[in-house]
């Protein structure tokens, strides 16, 4: 057997395992409810008539869809931390973690003083846990689950991950401080080494690379279910009959016109290539990527794809905004099966939103299509 396929036979192994301790931690918790919780808390079978509530997703501190952690006793805390540590590396899962955290960080910055009109606004018990289908079953299943800055999505199928994306991760703040002079960034890395490798392009490419001088006020795709082109509105971003942002109606990225052309998703990247770029420069093309793909373990994560280099060299970096420390910017990364989105501009720009998606299979709609395909032939 080559060192390839003895790769890819131990990443099928490891990725079966990780769908497995989900199913038993998804069971345990869906055992530990009571008739009430369960109507909330499960889901119709992927691919069943609740598709739209699955795919159904929100970045924004607005109602998920699920059961909150208010709705649950402490047992039941740790079940749900236990499924979601289940989907993440630890890295991943230390992250989240922290980011539920800051809700507490960013209610003092914000002088315990915001009111929309529900009993806490920003809240570290308004996190929701759905699961869809049944758990470990011979049928796709799986979950979602999301709050402020969080949303974790994932499908199994055939006893494996088939899915793991949209996997979105915010910070606000993005920075705070810490005793002795430290400082907590929960997602700094992915800032630095984005910037780090724009600046290190040489001008040719750096003027191909930075789209717009102007960043966007938010992720150009937004929480939209498909990856296209369609402007998405503020109040898209939000649970209707919750909370309303001003300015609703406007584009969640604030850009018009020729601006919004210039960052439009379109189906051949725009920016820099890897194949452009140096040794060094590729080297934290790939690290940048491993900042978001290493939120999920081994066996699930994508990561070793781009150790071939022909899949790194369809990488494409763009960039929009300051590249100067501290100004608003915006970058992301596209090419096959991937986007990734970033952005820090709101609150002096210490608010920051880093999105993972895969265009062909957020969701595992294409995973899921093939498998009902196979089921109703045989």
């Amino acid at each position: 057997m080559s060192d390839a396929s003895m790769s890819d036979a131990g990443s099928e192994v490891a990725g079966r395992e990780v769908a497995s301790r989900m199913a038993e931690a998804a069971r345990t918790w869906l055992d530990s409810l009571d008739a009430d919780q369960r109507t909330v808390a499960a889901g119709p079978p992927p691919g069943a008539d609740g598709e739209a509530e699955r795919t159904r997703w929100f970045y924004t501190p607005t109602d998920h869809g699920g059961l909150t952690f208010h709705r649950q006793r402490p047992a039941q805390h740790r079940m749900v931390m236990r499924l979601v540590a289940s989907g993440l590396s630890e890295a991943g899962y230390t992250t989240v973690a922290t980011v539920l955290g800051l809700e507490n960080v960013l209610d003092r910055v914000e002088g315990f003083s915001v009111n929309w009109g529900r009993e806490r606004s920003r809240d570290p018990g308004m996190y929701y846990l759905r699961v869809f289908g049944e758990p470990g079953g011979p049928r796709p299943w799986g979950w979602r689950f999301g709050g402020h800055h969080v949303s974790l999505n994932y499908l199994v199928v055939d006893g494996r991950v088939a899915a793991s994306t949209p996997c979105f991760l915010g910070a606000d703040p993005a920075a705070s401080p810490l005793l002795g002079g430290a400082t907590l960034r929960p997602l700094g890395t992915a800032e630095d080494l984005a910037r780090e490798l724009v600046r290190s392009l040489r001008p040719e490419l750096a003027a191909r690379a930075v789209l717009l001088t102007r960043a966007p006020n938010d992720i150009v795709a937004g929480n939209s279910a498909r990856i296209d082109d369609r402007v998405v509105l503020r109040s898209e971003l939000w649970h209707p009959g919750q909370h309303t942002p001003d300015g609703a109606e406007n584009p969640a990225t604030g850009l018009y016109g020729a601006n919004r052309q210039a960052l439009a998703l379109t189906p051949a990247p725009k920016g820099v290539p890897g194949a452009e770029l140096d040794a060094p420069q590729r080297e934290l093309l790939r690290a940048l990527l491993g900042t978001y793909l290493d939120r999920v373990p081994d066996g699930v994560s994508p990561l070793p794809r781009y150790a071939d280099p022909a899949a790194l060299d369809a990488v494409h970096l763009a960039w929009a905004g300051s590249t100067t420390a501290g100004e608003p910017h915006y970058y992301r990364l596209q090419g096959p099966r991937l986007l990734i989105e970033w952005t820090n501009v709101h609150r002096g720009v210490n608010h920051a939103h880093a999105v993972w998606r895969d265009p062909e299979t957020d969701f595992g709609g294409d995973v899921l299509a093939a498998h009902h395909a196979a089921h109703h032939a045989r």
